[in-house]
């Protein structure tokens, strides 16, 4: 009895203890209004902006596919970080940032455009566009031809813009121009849930009235509801109409178009990059030359295939206006609808080739978007989000050249398409001859452009590199910075092979330009101990070559000799013109003009067709053929191999 009674004190105080330390413990909890996690809404997220702060795609994807981690790239992306956020909130966007999302292209909630033949289309204008200045110059892009007393002036402005400025200054910035569609695309119909988009123009000592007509024509021409902005961004320019003019001239439009100007000569491709920083209020970039006008319904095709698969980017069709006289026609060249692909030699030279049958067959319309291998650059429109994640062009390309190339071959390879739009047309003002040009920054170096397509070939090209050296053999000891970022960006995102490219979208490209063979010798061709070596003096489809002073430096004086026999220049040949003694250059394939011999040892080359060798006149600075004599020390050469720096 005596255990019973003190095992039963003893679990009273066993029980009285516990009851205790919960009533004190109990106090020491916080009440609901001083949650130190902060206080909590209905739906159980803190107070604030957490979702607007990071914005997934959406829909969100819920498809198969290659997974890959963007938070390294979203991390660069700086319009989305809140650097001023709490720590707390930092940290969960970093959780929500580790989700997986891929490039496998998906269809958002947008209807395919229609063909309603008959019917005007939804966007197509009711009433024509009134004229900047009824009957003035160049309206309805008519040619405007100036007399012989705007000679001097004419000539000046094209020196230091590469246009007749003197015309365009009498051109109403807001003339109307003509419709170069085809007449089907009068009648497509578009989901009118387009995305919105930030039109981002780059310039850097742009012509007044060729800069603002290109402001003016997309203000005048896109539909107010998809037009967010218009982003500027001067890339340290020193002209003074493009300072406190410009500022105040874009006033007018209430912040509609906005300008930023960069601290120093960044060159177009980072400008770009720039640009899409600052351009934040659209879904969709749209990038335009400083010399364009946008053509009549420009807008809805070019932006609704990426309202419908947010990873295709689109391009319009550009039209060639004149630089003198401000016409505007279509580019020449396509099939026989004027559709081409773009396409590129293996010097990476830019080319256009006929749309394939194996394309036509994958549309049902003549104006349908058709897929391209590639882009000129200038002119395209990509979605925001989607260019972010793809790194935006690569940094370390410097100024102009190849990063038409880069972005194309990243769209395709790494799970997006790139497609051509008929029915968004764009004229652009190419540059005329007698420009001076716009010299790039001494902190850039020699060999920008050269740089910039060995960057692009040993990140993306694989084995297929070896065409580039041999089309290029002066790069194969470039300098060309570290790539190695580019290469773990192409393994963290499975991109595909080049060779997988090649196969399936460039497959027509080696029809029209072949693999090129291998060389046998290349470099400068000097007359033997002279100080003289041939040269194309630019001349390319049938100009003389010429004997011009030795450079080293390569460019119209760089050429190689290949297995198949072909004395070569970038994609021209040697041969013998039509007086049958003048040697020209002139465009040729592979089973061209397969007719010269280096001999080495001899120090000569021989025109195996004909037995003759290559002959020149020191005093005419002339090149041809003449009957083969080893006594002329005329018909001695040597070819000095060139390294680019």
């Amino acid at each position: 009895m005596r255990l019973k009674v003190g095992f039963i004190i003893r679990s009273l105080l066993f029980i009285g203890t516990f009851l205790g330390l919960l009533v004190f413990w109990s106090s020491l909890s916080p009440k609901n209004d001083e949650n130190p996690f902060g206080k909590r809404n209905n739906g159980g997220l803190p107070k604030g902006d957490v979702p607007d702060q990071f914005k997934p795609v959406v829909p969100w994807p819920h498809v198969e596919g290659v997974e890959v981690d963007l938070n390294s790239i979203r991390l660069k992306h700086v319009g989305v970080n809140n650097r001023n956020h709490a720590d707390q909130q930092q940290n969960q966007k970093r959780v929500i940032q580790q989700q997986y999302v891929t490039f496998k292209p998906h269809t958002q909630g947008h209807t395919s455009p229609i063909l309603k033949k008959g019917i005007l289309g939804n966007f197509e204008p009711k009433e024509p566009e009134p004229p900047g200045v009824p009957g003035g110059p160049g309206e309805g892009a008519k040619p405007f031809v100036l007399g012989p007393e705007y000679k001097d002036a004419v000539q000046s402005s094209i020196k230091e813009f590469g246009f007749n400025m003197v015309a365009s200054d009498m051109i109403s910035l807001d003339r109307t121009i003509n419709d170069l569609r085809h007449e089907e695309c009068k009648y497509w119909h578009y989901d009118d849930r387009l995305m919105t988009s930030s039109v981002v123009i780059v310039f850097h000592n742009e012509g007044w009235s060729t800069l603002m007509r290109t402001v003016h024509s997309v203000i005048k021409r896109t539909p107010t509801r998809y037009l967010a902005e218009i982003v500027m961004i001067d890339d340290f320019s020193n002209k003074d109409h493009l300072k406190e003019r410009l500022e105040e001239y874009i006033k007018q439009w209430n912040g509609l178009v906005q300008l930023f100007r960069n601290e120093k000569r960044e060159g177009l491709i980072q400008a770009r990059s720039i640009g899409a920083n600052k351009a934040t209020k659209g879904q969709v970039l749209i990038y335009l030359d400083a010399h364009c006008e946008v053509g009549i319904n420009w807008y809805p095709p070019l932006v609704a295939p990426i309202s419908k698969d947010r990873t295709v980017c689109t391009v319009p069709l550009i039209d060639y206006i004149d630089g003198n006289q401000y016409s505007m026609e279509p580019q020449q060249g396509g099939d026989e609808d004027g559709l081409a692909r773009g396409a590129w030699d293996w010097s990476l030279l830019w080319k256009r080739v006929p749309l394939s049958q194996r394309e036509k067959a994958q549309r049902k319309h003549t104006t349908q978007p058709y897929r391209s291998p590639a882009m000129a650059g200038g002119l395209f429109a990509i979605e925001r989000d989607f260019f972010f994640e793809l790194g935006l062009y690569d940094p370390g390309l410097q100024i102009w050249g190849g990063e038409n190339f880069e972005i194309s071959y990243k769209i395709w390879q790494c799970g997006g398409q790139l497609l051509f739009v008929p029915c968004s047309r764009i004229g652009h003002i190419y540059r005329l001859k007698g420009w001076q040009g716009n010299p790039p920054p001494a902190h850039v170096g020699s060999s920008p452009t050269l740089k910039n397509y060995v960057r692009v070939v040993e990140t993306w090209w694989d084995d297929y590199k070896d065409y580039f050296y041999a089309s290029r053999p002066e790069t194969r000891a470039l300098a060309y910075g570290d790539i190695s970022e580019l290469k773990r960006f192409r393994e963290e995102h499975r991109c595909k092979s080049f060779k997988w490219f090649m196969e399936e979208i460039a497959y027509d490209i080696p029809l029209h330009y072949p693999l090129p063979p291998k060389n046998v010798d290349w470099g400068e061709i000097r007359g033997f101990e002279t100080s003289y070596c041939i040269d194309s003096m630019g001349h390319t489809n049938g100009g003389n070559v010429e004997m011009g002073p030795c450079h080293r430096m390569g460019g119209n004086q760089l050429f190689r000799i290949n297995e198949a026999d072909q004395l070569m220049q970038y994609d021209q040949c040697l041969t013998r013109g039509g007086d049958n003694s003048a040697v020209i250059i002139t465009h040729c394939d592979q089973k061209q003009h397969n007719e010269w011999k280096y001999f080495t040892d001899l120090h000569r080359f021989t025109h195996l067709t004909t037995g003759k060798c290559l002959d020149r006149s020191d005093l005419l600075h002339k090149v041809f053929t003449s009957d083969c004599d080893t006594s002329k020390t005329t018909q001695k050469w040597e070819m000095n191999n060139i390294v680019a720096v």
